[in-house]
Formats: structure tokens, C-alpha cells, sequence
């Protein structure tokens, strides 16, 4: 027994020393630091690494992008742009952790706070803003639309980007502008990989564009004040730059004045840099955490109900405003060589139109080939009113009732004549170049339109429309000659020089402007409009609508000669419009159409352009 007393005393001075070694300085690297194993993160997002605990080791990290190492316990870190990267803590050469980083882009909608009312963006700048910006500069030239994006200052950094300009900018994020609630104004955003030298970028654009700078936080926000006293604050937040600029004075309408009103009482009271009015913007959008607004409810529903584009669109009702059932609606803009197309969804709690579908087109069924534009709308009657006049007892409504008694209908007057239409509405137009030369040429020589519009409207009352149309034409003091037949009364005038016929029968009102249509074939006109632009468009239930440039180019070009023209002066007279449709954007044709579906509506456009002139 007393060899193992014995031993005991030398077994614990054996513990002492190897506990005294373990905490000792010669050998701090038991304790090693904390790079928090591999891990995915969003670029610009600041990340951890290291510990705050007492005996934290003191080392450098290497972050592995290019920027410089960083000593220290625990630090933070942003990296400023996607890739994998290792981190690595370091004492002198030797590696005492590491961890793979990798960095994701951030998407510009969880840079986008939560309770946006209003967003436009560019899901990311790669493969989204090249598209978009050859279109428009094929539609309004090279020179307009480079000006229109230097003239924006964010925008101006994308235009550096393409130029293949030092890079500022994120491409694998995105730009976008959106509003917010109880502010009137809008916020712009741009992903950008050097949050300082891309603000002293903007900076600049604007100071060139006669901002001034008001106030300046070292390496942080920066105020402005346009010309007209409007403050603007620009600033840095997790690898996006924002800039928050207030409506101005002079951007209109009764909100707007409102607005403008605010922001005057602000610069007075701040003495002119209006920091309480954008101050709290910047508030809410540097303490806002979590996914913004990508997971916003109301937009992830609507996500699915339309396809991927190039830009995208949401809005939502405002707070409490539910009286039509609107909630929302998302759209998406995609782009390709000479074409965009604009997809959307309208979101609804209540059933548009009531559930109901207007009557189709009698004038489509049998109408001449070959019109330059198309009008058609079918919905219920009510449903009409509503879109064109604004629901029974809305401020809309009494507005649209005061200015048509302006103009002489008094509002009783109006009520009968809507409830008179069935719900079907349909306009063609055509061009008649033979008549357009030789008005060129043998009338007021002036390049006039010339042509024929037909209207035609299904009616379930007759009289109120007859005695609407014989009233204005008393008034106007136009002259006009009653032909009655058995079934339907005729009213001939001429309008601009132009013979008008309107033909009110039962069931319908017809209406022919302009010159004879000729020998031009009649057939389905629907059937082919449909097989041109799809998606059910001019069918019952729709509201569609087209316009066709390029067959107004090919009517132009068309006549070989016109009766009392020399075969001298055509050509001639041809170059010269040719010359002036030159002048006018390349649009070749553009179509819009919308129908009511369950749960919504989807609407449709698209716009296709022509090659321009050399």
C-alpha cells in the first residue's frame, strides 16, 4: 500500500505540468481558431469567422478573393463577388484552420425590403440587360438610348460594364427600382463588386448632372440635392448600392403635390438636405433581414402563372385598397432579336368581368382582308362602364361624369346610352394609298391619312343610341341627311372632309368613315388574327388589339400608278414618304390582348421591330 501512496504524489506533478503546458504559451495553437467549417453564402453579405470566447487566438485570415489578409480573433468579412474560395487562419506560413467559402450572387429581390408596393427588375445584369439594350437601340437608335442610359446614374454603371470598362458592377445580380408604403418616391438598386468605387462612380454622375452634395458620412451614405430642392441619399448595403430619390415638385397629380408639399416642409426644417425625408428609407432598408421580398406571399403565388423573362414586374393593391378585388399582378418581359413579348398575370379575389363573357364580333366573322389596325372588346356591358367610366359612386366616376357634362351629356343621358350597349365592340381601320396620292398630289397636298375605319357595336336597345347620335349632331350644328328603312335608320354627315354613315339597327350600331373599300375580300378576319398572334386573342371574352406598321410600309409601296398622277411624280412622291416612315421608329407590328381567367386574368403583349434603313 505504501508503494501506491507513494506513486500518487508523482502521478499528480505529472498532471500539474501537462495541465501548465496545455495553457502555458508554448502551446496556444490547442486552442484553435474558428473558421466555421464550409459554408455557402451570398455575396456582399458580411460573414464571421473566428471567435469572441476568452483565449480566442490572435491570427491573420487570408480570405482567399484577391482582397487583403485581416488580423485578428474574429473578424468580418463581405465577399464581392461569387466563386468558391478558402479561408484560411494563419500564423505566420503555417494554415491553423480553414474552410471552403462558397459565394452564391445575391438576388436583387432579398435586396428588395418585404413591403415593396411596386417592383421593376432585372433578375440578374448577364444575359438580361445585353438583349434588352440592343432592342431598344434598334428602336430608338444607338445614340438615344446610350444617352438615356447615361442619363441614368445607376444605369450609367451598366453602360460602363458593356463598354467592358473597369467592373463596378455584379453581372450575376441584378438592378432594379421599387416603392415603398408612405413614401412617395422611388428606391434604384444595383449588385455591384466595389460598394466605394462604384459609389464615388455615382457620385460623380450625378454632381455632372447639377446635383449637389449636401452632407457625407466617411466610406458611408451620401445626401444630394437636385436643382429643384429635392433631397436624393445614396448608400452602400450588402454588395448592392441604392440610391432613394423622392418625387419632385414638378412630377404632378394630387398625390404628387401632396408629396411635394411634404418635402418642402422638410427642407425647411432640415435646412435643405431633406435628411428626414430619406433617412428613414435607409432605415428600413439596412435593418431589414431575411429573404425580402423573394418570398413575399402574394408574389410567390404569382411566380408560377407566368414564364421566365428578361425584366419582371410586381405590384400589389395598396393597404385597404380592395374595392375592385385586385390584389396583385406580375409580368415578365422577354426579349430577343427585333421582338419583345410581355406576359402577365392579374390576380383577383373577386371574379372579373362577374364571371361573365361578353358576346364575339359579328364584324370579325365577315369583315375586308388586310386592316392596318384592330380593335376588339367583349365583356359584359356593366363591366364596360366600369373600365371606361369607373364603378357606380367612385370618385373615378363622378370625375368622367363632370367632364362629359363639360362637353354637353348630362349624366342620365350617359347611363342610358351605356346600358343600351350589348358588350361587344369592335374597330378595324384600313389605308387606301391610291386615295392618300392622289390627295398627295390633286387635293390639299398634304400627306393626310386616307382610308376607312369601320365601328360596330351590338346594341340591346336602339333608341337610346339614335337619339344619342341625332342629338350631337344637332348640337354641333352638323348637317346630316335620315335615310329610314325597315329595318335600320341611316345617318349620313361628312367628318374632316370625309364621308360618315352610321346605321342603327336592332341589335346593332354600324359606323363606315372614308373611302370605299373596293374590291378588298372579305372573309373570317378573326380566324386569321387568331392563327397570327394565338393565345385565343379576338375571341369572345378578350379585349385585343393590334397595329400593323409593316402593312401600312407594304399599302405605301404598293400602287404602281394613280389615276391623274404622272408616272414621274409617283416615284418621287413614293421616296419621300418613305423617307419620313424612316423618321419614325422601326415598329413593325404590336398586338395587346387580355382575358379573365379563373382566379385572374392573363394579358399579352408583344412589339416586333424591322431592320432600319442604312
Amino acid at each position: 500500500m505504501k508503494a501506491h501512496v507513494r506513486a500518487f504524489p508523482r502521478a499528480l506533478t505529472v498532471l500539474v505540468v501537462v495541465a501548465v503546458a496545455l495553457v502555458g504559451p508554448g502551446c496556444r495553437r490547442a486552442v484553435k481558431p474558428e473558421a466555421g467549417g464550409d459554408r455557402t453564402v451570398e455575396a456582399g453579405v458580411p460573414v464571421g469567422f473566428g471567435s469572441e470566447a476568452r483565449g480566442a487566438p490572435e491570427v491573420t485570415w487570408d480570405f482567399g478573393d484577391g482582397s487583403p489578409p485581416q488580423p485578428g480573433a474574429r473578424v468580418s468579412h463581405a465577399f464581392p463577388r461569387a466563386g468558391s474560395f478558402q479561408v484560411r487562419a494563419l500564423e505566420k506560413d503555417e494554415v491553423l484552420a480553414s474552410a471552403t467559402v462558397t459565394v452564391v450572387p445575391r438576388p436583387v429581390l432579398r435586396a428588395m425590403p418585404a413591403d415593396a408596393e411596386v417592383a421593376v427588375f432585372f433578375p440578374q445584369l448577364r444575359g438580361n440587360v445585353e438583349p434588352m439594350v440592343g432592342f431598344f437601340a434598334r428602336m430608338l437608335g444607338q445614340a438615344q438610348t446610350r444617352q438615356a442610359l447615361e442619363d441614368a446614374p445607376l444605369l450609367s454603371l451598366v453602360l460602363r460594364e458593356l463598354r467592358g470598362e473597369p467592373r463596378l458592377v455584379d453581372p450575376e445580380e441584378g438592378v432594379g427600382f421599387f416603392s415603398l408604403p408612405g413614401f412617395a418616391g422611388t428606391v434604384a438598386l444595383l449588385g455591384v463588386t466595389d460598394s466605394e468605387a462604384a459609389l464615388e462612380a455615382v457620385v460623380e454622375e450625378l454632381r455632372s448632372g447639377g446635383a449637389r452634395v449636401v452632407g457625407r458620412e466617411p466610406g458611408g451614405a451620401v445626401r444630394f440635392e437636385r436643382e429643384n430642392g429635392t433631397p436624393m441619399l445614396l448608400f452602400a448595403d450588402r454588395g448592392y448600392l441604392y440610391l432613394v430619390v423622392p418625387d419632385s415638385p414638378e412630377e404632378g397629380g394630387d398625390e404628387e403635390e401632396q408629396a411635394s408639399g411634404r418635402i418642402e416642409k422638410v427642407l425647411a426644417q432640415e435646412g435643405g438636405t431633406g435628411a428626414a425625408e430619406v433617412e428613414p428609407i435607409r432605415a428600413r432598408i439596412t435593418g431589414m433581414s431575411g429573404p425580402g421580398l423573394s418570398e413575399q406571399p402574394l408574389l410567390t403565388e404569382l411566380r408560377p402563372k407566368v414564364g421566365a423573362g428578361n425584366v419582371h414586374l410586381f405590384a400589389r393593391a395598396e393597404e385597404g385598397d380592395e374595392s375592385e378585388g385586385i390584389r396583385g399582378l406580375w409580368a415578365a418581359l422577354r426579349v430577343e432579336e427585333g421582338k419583345a413579348e410581355l406576359e402577365g398575370w392579374v390576380a383577383s379575389d373577386k371574379s372579373l368581368f362577374a364571371g361573365k363573357s361578353g358576346p364575339g364580333s359579328e364584324l370579325l366573322g365577315k369583315a375586308p382582308a388586310g386592316p392596318i389596325a384592330a380593335l376588339m372588346v367583349s365583356m359584359p356591358p356593366e363591366e364596360m362602364t366600369k373600365l371606361v367610366f369607373g364603378a357606380p359612386g367612385s370618385e373615378r366616376r363622378e370625375r368622367t361624369l363632370l367632364r362629359l357634362k363639360d362637353q354637353g351629356f348630362d349624366a342620365a343621358g350617359t347611363d342610358e346610352l351605356l346600358g343600351a350597349l350589348r358588350g361587344d365592340m369592335t374597330l378595324l381601320a384600313y389605308f387606301d394609298a391610291v386615295a392618300f396620292y392622289r390627295n398627295f398630289f390633286l387635293g390639299n397636298r398634304r400627306p393626310e391619312p386616307r382610308g376607312t375605319l369601320l365601328f360596330q357595336a351590338g346594341l340591346v336597345r336602339a333608341e337610346p343610341v339614335l337619339g344619342w347620335l341625332t342629338g350631337r349632331l344637332k348640337e354641333r350644328g352638323q348637317p346630316y341627311e335620315v335615310l329610314k328603312g325597315a329595318d335600320a335608320t341611316r345617318l349620313r354627315t361628312r367628318v374632316m372632309d370625309q364621308p360618315v354613315e352610321f346605321t342603327v339597327s336592332a341589335d346593332r350600331l354600324s359606323v363606315t368613315g372614308g373611302e370605299l373599300l373596293g374590291a378588298r375580300p372579305s372573309g373570317d378576319l378573326g380566324v386569321a388574327l387568331r392563327e397570327r398572334y394565338g393565345g385565343n386573342a379576338f375571341e369572345p371574352g378578350h379585349v385585343s388589339a393590334m397595329v400593323d406598321v409593316g402593312r401600312l410600309r407594304a399599302e405605301l409601296d404598293a400602287p404602281k400608278e394613280v389615276p391623274g398622277v404622272s408616272p414621274q411624280q409617283l416615284p418621287v412622291a413614293r421616296s419621300l414618304v418613305g423617307t419620313l416612315m424612316d423618321q419614325l421608329p422601326p415598329v413593325e407590328n404590336v398586338f395587346i390582348d387580355f382575358a379573365p381567367e379563373e382566379g385572374g386574368g392573363r394579358f399579352r403583349a408583344s412589339a416586333v421591330l424591322r431592320e432600319r434603313s442604312r
